[in-house]
């Protein structure tokens, strides 16, 4: 099997409750996503997706994926989709960095050669280890009453997972913390999430403020590897590394030195499912545990983080997100979709969806045939 012919298409994904509000005022309405159609010689044809979240939240943005695409595409023209290694190391030659835009052409070769195949992309990385799993949904930077009632509201469709946005002011956000744990109960886990925002003594204040609350972990308080080292150093909570982990590496640093109970392992931040595998089988086997996700997106996105969810340890699975509950567009039937704060991976071979081309505009531009 060889690929023929690589897509590369634009869809404009919208925050299905307005405003996505972070720390440092950075506040998100409406992203755009970047889709691939890989076809090989068969017909057959895999998808993915990237969306960057906006340009401040990582090095990645829209128009980056774009440009490197436009190299990384042509490259792949010939090889067989179905040698994960072969794709890899054939964008690794074309291209040096840009994970994120990568990732998209790996996930479509996983698609690809699950159809190919005749199964999951579940079954390709390991098999399905569970069949359903919980999800969480964010909760914007608000006022401490806002935050709560957002949780109440989510919690009341069956939602048991939050990821608090803080990274603020360190004492409000300890009040914003300490509400959501009184208005929770036992069966509800919450993660302040600080992206990044504080500098090292507002992030010593805020986990001082949050110390000895139930059901919490304190997930990427500061910018730097260094830093969150420290805060680790000087508080109980479990520590969730988001950010600053994007290889084996910084996974080997995080749990070596920062004392990392967790990470978020977004499928498009490591460069696809080929290296999240990797990475994901390295913190099972470390004791590390994982929120798969991605940095934003919608059903190609979800469908991804579906099967790598899927396919890991129930112990190992922090959470998950569904992308695609948080957007309103939809190029594939809004599949997979949750249920109760709930998720499952799709069935059918490759990742299980259909995605419908008459969504999407015409290719920004397609090498090959």
């Amino acid at each position: 099997m060889k690929i023929t012919r690589i897509d590369v298409y634009h869809f404009d994904l919208s925050y299905v409750h307005g405003v996505y509000t972070m720390s440092g005022g950075r506040n998100v309405s409406t992203l755009a996503s970047t889709l691939v159609r890989v076809v090989a010689d068969d017909g057959l044809e895999g998808w993915g997706e990237v969306c960057p979240l906006g340009s401040t939240y990582l090095p990645a943005h829209a128009g980056g994926a774009r440009a490197a695409l436009q190299l990384l595409a042509p490259a792949l023209i010939g090889v067989d989709p179905t040698d994960l290694s072969a794709v890899n190391d054939a964008m690794d030659a074309a291209l040096a960095g840009y994970a994120y835009a990568k990732s998209p052409l790996d996930v479509a070769c996983w698609d690809l050669t699950g159809k190919a195949w005749g199964v999951s992309v579940a079954t390709l990385l390991g098999g399905v280890r569970q069949d359903r799993f919980p999800l969480y949904f964010a909760v914007p930077l608000g006022s401490p009453e806002e935050m709560t009632q957002y949780v109440l509201a989510r919690r009341a469709q069956g939602i048991h997972r939050f990821q608090l946005k803080v990274g603020g002011d360190p004492a409000l956000d300890g009040m914003r913390a300490q509400q959501i744990i009184a208005a929770t109960g036992p069966e509800d886990l919450v993660v302040a999430d600080a992206n990044c925002g504080w500098r090292l003594n507002d992030a010593l204040i805020a986990a001082r403020a949050m110390e000895g609350l139930p059901r919490l972990y304190l997930e990427q308080p500061c910018p730097t590897m260094e830093e969150c080292i420290e805060v680790r150093k000087h508080s109980t909570l479990p520590m969730v590394y988001d950010e600053v982990v994007n290889d084996v590496p910084t996974l080997i640093r995080a749990v070596r030195e920062g004392g990392a109970g967790a990470m978020n392992l977004k499928v498009s931040k490591v460069g696809g499912l080929t290296r999240a595998k990797l990475m994901r089988d390295l913190c099972q086997e470390l004791g590390v545990q994982v929120t798969i996700e991605d940095t934003w997106g919608g059903d190609v996105v979800s469908a991804a983080s579906a099967h790598l969810a899927a396919s890991t340890r129930a112990r190992s699975l922090l959470t998950v997100s569904f992308m695609n509950d948080w957007t309103r567009e939809h190029v594939a039937g809004y599949q997979p979709r949750s249920q109760d704060g709930s998720g499952s991976a799709p069935t059918g071979p490759g990742l299980g969806i259909d995605v419908d081309p008459s969504r999407l505009a015409a290719p920004l531009f397609s090498a090959g045939a």
